[in-house]
């Protein structure tokens, strides 16, 4: 399977993971197939929105530096922009106001807290179908042998072994945000995931997920 030009499960290696993330999200914007309403969960200074959604007038940033909000907010005068922790924002419902039917998480770290707060169980309103594209940097500490240190990978550190999450960790990746979505009625029906950068440190993956309808 191919997201329009991106190879699912892709081993290739490039120069810059940030080419990569435009391509990712390019293609994910077009597997979405309706209009999007984006959100970024760690806007910085605005690059990926300047490559990507500059066309998109609903969307929904937060960033928790205040020079960095203040250029968010000229950058994208339609979208809500928010000075916030961007975890604690979410569990508390922040930016509910839109449907978010594209997410967009891009952490200076790991995915998983970020994930857990967007899909938590609150009364945010959830779309029926929506993209997801990540930047995970857990793995600058599963490639020198630290799995165990992040509470995030504590279950499968215990199923699959400390010494085997990094070989494991696109599958491990998939199975974890599965285990996230359960709980909402989504599943994945499209996926795809590499590594790239400095020793293949970064992880991205993408994938499109669907609720199921209710008695299915």
């Amino acid at each position: 399977m191919t997201f329009v030009g991106v190879t699912w499960n892709m081993q290739r290696q490039d120069n810059s993971t940030f080419e990569y993330k435009i391509r990712l999200r390019a293609c994910a914007l077009i597997e979405l197939k309706t209009a999007p309403v984006i959100m970024e969960t760690h806007g910085g200074f605005g690059a990926i929105f300047a490559r990507c959604y500059r066309d998109y007038q609903e969307g929904v940033v937060f960033d928790h530096d205040a020079d960095r909000v203040d250029f968010l907010a000229k950058q994208r005068p339609t979208w809500a922009v928010y000075q916030a922790d961007s975890i604690t924002a979410l569990r508390l419902g922040v930016g509910s106001h839109l449907t978010v039917n594209f997410l967009d998480c891009d952490p200076y770290g790991e995915v998983w807290p970020t994930l857990k707060a967007f899909f938590y169980p609150n009364q945010r309103p959830r779309a029926g179908r929506m993209a997801v594209v990540i930047n995970d940097g857990l793995g600058q500490f599963t490639r020198i042998g630290k799995a165990w240190e992040s509470h995030s990978l504590a279950a499968m550190v215990k199923q699959y072994g400390n010494a085997a999450i990094d070989k494991r960790y696109l599958e491990i990746s998939k199975e974890l945000f599965q285990e996230i979505i359960t709980p909402l009625s989504y599943r994945i029906t499209r996926w795809t995931a590499y590594r790239c950068g400095h020793k293949k440190e970064m992880t991205h993956w993408a994938a499109i997920i669907e609720r199921k309808e209710h008695g299915q």
